[in-house]
């Protein structure tokens, strides 16, 4: 789920806490919103429109590298943005597949990898966005950046741990919601829903 992506990419910039203190809130933003990016295409071809497992991999290379020989503000942010969107790419490879309930487990797509030009199957290590053990990743995530950042950032991991309660509560739900509410939408939402709740 994405508390879980934003999580992971906020704690990428766990070692500038020692190595760089003074870069460590823009990492730790950067991360964040590496983490969130990928997940902007929620309703326009989710995680294949945003979603780049191989390319933000291969280009936090050479910007880890700029981040490490040019070190500002500027060369940390983008290595740890690119970062965060890859971690995340990556991640959903891991997770349930993209359909309205993904715990019944009948999609064999996970995320689209534009390099082979394929669908990844899921591998399910955490069963579902939303699942239980997609919470405990989440609280895990937590704890080291509640010990790391400052104030007005610890008000952001609270906060997100905080929506990641809430969604693992209502995950099943919202399917249920969603799938009585879809028949009854006027036919001119159709091009604006997603593939999956069709």
């Amino acid at each position: 789920m994405l508390p879980t992506h934003v999580l992971a990419g906020m704690l990428l910039a766990a070692p500038l806490v020692r190595t760089a203190p003074e870069l460590a809130p823009v990492g730790f933003a950067a991360g964040f919103l590496g983490g969130l990016l990928p997940d902007l295409d929620m309703y326009t071809g989710h995680r294949r429109t945003l979603h780049y497992p191989v390319y933000y991999s291969v280009l936090s290379v050479p910007a880890l590298l700029a981040a490490v020989l040019a070190t500002s503000a500027a060369t940390v942010a983008a290595a740890l943005f690119l970062l965060g969107a890859a971690v995340h790419s990556v991640a959903d490879m891991y997770g349930g597949g993209l359909e309205l309930r993904p715990w019944e487990g009948n999609s064999d797509r996970a995320v689209y990898d534009h390099h082979r030009g394929t669908w990844i199957a899921p591998r399910r290590g955490v069963r579902y966005d939303g699942a239980v053990e997609d919470l405990a990743l989440s609280a895990g995530l937590s704890v080291p950046l509640l010990l790391l950042v400052e104030p007005p950032l610890r008000a952001v991991v609270i906060g997100t741990l905080a929506v990641a309660l809430v969604y693992t509560v209502l995950r099943r739900r919202l399917a249920e919601i969603a799938a009585l509410l879809i028949p009854v939408l006027p036919d001119a939402l159709d091009p604006y829903l997603p593939e999956r709740y069709r």
